[in-house]
């Protein structure tokens, strides 16, 4: 089963306002609380490749951005949208292509799956989707980016155990060598070219002029609409 599954309605969702409230109250169980958003933008386009099974390009065309605290969602102006959990977007960033700016993000669609870490068939491509986020109006990247990363940073990678954390603690730095191309190491044509692409259109807007990842930026609670 994929990470990326279709949805007919928006999740249930309450604002960082309205957590705060019901939080407050001391609620019978915190766990009934749902969600927060982080972040709601309309007339957003997007682009997945490959493509969503039976998500069309109309379907792409227009609709509205839900940064929600547990998953990603795109809810279609068709009436169909798709939801993405946090751990399966292995890479966000801002992109600023040729084509326009946008939110590029890499999805692991094995992400929760039984023994997928380990399978070597799950080095194959096919496994990966790419997900371009085009919003009508481009300031509003830099606050899709920072409810992302917050987003993001309340669920860590669930491969990562707590003695993986410990032994990278304590490791000697003088086991990594830089990786040079030299002595027939070097990437293979396809890496290589998956290389150059994410150089060419990912911004870096702390170091302009330079190509490379966006840094994480301070945490940005907009508000919602409202318990849905």
């Amino acid at each position: 089963m994929v990470s990326t599954t279709l949805i007919s309605s928006v999740p249930q969702y309450v604002s960082a306002e309205e957590h705060r409230n019901i939080v407050g109250s001391t609620p019978t169980s915190f766990n009934d609380i749902p969600p927060v958003l982080r972040h709601k933008e309309d007339n957003v386009r997007v682009m997945l490749d490959p493509p969503l099974h039976t998500f069309t390009e109309q379907d792409c065309a227009n609709g509205t951005l839900f940064v929600i605290e547990n998953a990603l969602v795109f809810m279609s102006s068709t009436g169909v949208g798709f939801q993405v959990p946090y751990p399966a977007i292995t890479l966000h960033a801002i992109a600023r292509p040729e084509s326009g700016p946008s939110i590029y993000c890499q999805l692991d669609e094995l992400t929760g799956e039984p023994g997928a870490a380990e399978s070597p068939e799950n080095d194959e491509a096919s496994d990966m989707r790419e997900l371009s986020i085009i919003p009508s109006n481009p300031a509003s990247l830099e606050l899709i980016f920072e409810a992302m990363s917050l987003c993001a940073s309340l669920h860590p990678d669930p491969n990562v155990s707590d003695d993986d954390d410990l032994d990278e603690a304590f490791m000697d730095e003088s086991a990594f060598e830089t990786f040079t191309g030299e002595e027939g190491d070097e990437l293979s044509e396809v890496g290589r070219a998956a290389l150059d692409h994410l150089e060419s259109i990912i911004d870096d807007p702390y170091h302009p002029g330079e190509n490379g990842l966006n840094g994480a930026g301070e945490d940005d609670e907009s508000e919602g609409d409202g318990w849905h």
